[in-house]
């Protein structure tokens, strides 16, 4: 299948929306992500990456997500339920490389209100189709090697174990982020979207 750059569109799940990441997100997700547990598992370089202000986080989510021409960010809003409509994590598919079919999925955060839920699993799902739909053929995702929550959780959406890449990049605080580098294949996209569905007959609702 010959890979065509998508345009980012609105994703509709069952419990939760994937949709473009604009400007008007920003501040609604502070309260979600601008938390110490979120950032302790290394997302925003870590604990020492964490905005004191929301007017803070908002410039540094600016910076992060919008106005990549290799990225195509998203936020996640849940669907029905009592939290109808609240935004509760942020998303990427980035890295975008046509030529050779690859990109990553990553920027990922969700509020830990919902930690555990049907929203890690669904996003997954509606963002690996959108990806392996559009003829991508390789999706990575990746982790902060000391992250064994998130590591755990990519192991668990079928992903393959490729190796770490020492000393890949710089965290908040200045020390070194040893990078655990998972990956799904197009040819394995089939056995690993039918065990997401499994898992959202049974996963709770946020």
């Amino acid at each position: 299948m010959t890979v065509t750059r998508p345009l980012p569109r609105i994703l509709q799940g069952t419990h939760i929306s994937v949709e473009p990441m604009t400007e008007a997100h920003l501040a609604a997700l502070w309260p979600a992500l601008a938390v110490p547990e979120v950032f302790a598992g290394g997302y925003g370089g870590g604990p020492a990456g964490l905005p004191a202000t929301e007017e803070a986080f908002v410039e540094w989510m600016r910076g992060t997500y919008l106005g990549h021409p290799d990225r195509f960010p998203f936020a996640v809003r849940l669907n029905g339920g009592s939290g109808n409509g609240r935004l509760v994590g942020a998303s990427t598919l980035g890295d975008l490389d046509e030529t050779n079919a690859n990109l990553q999925l990553g920027w990922t955060a969700y509020d830990p209100k919902v930690w555990g839920s049907a929203v890690n699993p669904e996003t997954k799902l509606l963002l690996l189709e959108f990806a392996f739909d559009s003829g991508y053929n390789r999706v990575t995702i990746q982790a902060d090697a000391i992250n064994d929550r998130s590591r755990a959780a990519i192991l668990k959406l079928g992903a393959t174990f490729e190796g770490i890449q020492r000393k890949h990049r710089i965290r908040a605080d200045g020390s070194w982020r040893d990078t655990a580098v998972y990956s799904i294949l197009d040819t394995e996209w089939p056995a690993v979207k039918a065990g997401l569905l499994a898992r959202l007959e049974q996963e709770p609702r946020a």
